[in-house]
């Protein structure tokens, strides 16, 4: 049976294979980490808009109700004579409108105030998403060193990586 040698040659003479191997390592745990912020983020995102339809669709609730208090205000204005149970039912409708009123105002600032907050977090969910494609290039480029031993790759990938990390630390910023 032959044996299966393992020629180590090329690795000894060149010493730069060590380095750049250390240095698509460190680019892949920030690739890594980068991931992982990015995904949170987009999860973050998705759970405010599902929070901000919730809230709208309180207020759609509370604007029914409103229109429902219009509609038997104009029901009972309708009718002739008036009796005094209608004119408290009035009286009742008009104090309820104005509560549906400010709790509506309420209701659609708080949705809109969720709808920014979420369109923030996609921003920099956004920027944690082009960080991490540029670091993804980097790693590849600075990868190639191994096939092509032309010292370019490494230096245009950690050039590469350098404006990806640049990026995903603007996501924190925003």
């Amino acid at each position: 049976m032959s044996e299966l040698e393992i020629h180590h040659e090329v690795e000894a003479a060149d010493p730069l294979s060590k380095r750049i191997g250390v240095l698509a390592a460190i680019l892949a745990v920030l690739l890594g980490i980068v991931t992982i912020v990015s995904h949170r983020a987009h999860t973050s995102a998705v759970l405010l808009k599902s929070d901000a339809n919730d809230q709208w669709a309180l207020y759609q609730s509370k604007r029914i109700k409103f229109h429902s208090l219009e509609l038997g205000v104009d029901l009972l204005n309708a009718l002739p004579g008036r009796t005094p149970e209608s004119q408290e039912t009035l009286v009742r409708y008009e104090k309820e409108k104005q509560r549906y009123t400010k709790d509506s105002e309420t209701t659609q600032e708080q949705a809109r105030e969720m709808d920014r907050e979420a369109a923030r977090v996609e921003d920099r969910a956004l920027r944690f998403d082009f960080g991490e494609g540029l670091l993804e290039i980097g790693l590849v480029l600075t990868s190639l060193y191994f096939i092509s031993r032309s010292k370019l790759f490494p230096v245009i990938g950690l050039i590469t990586a350098g404006v990806g990390i640049v990026t995903a630390i603007a996501g924190f910023l925003l």
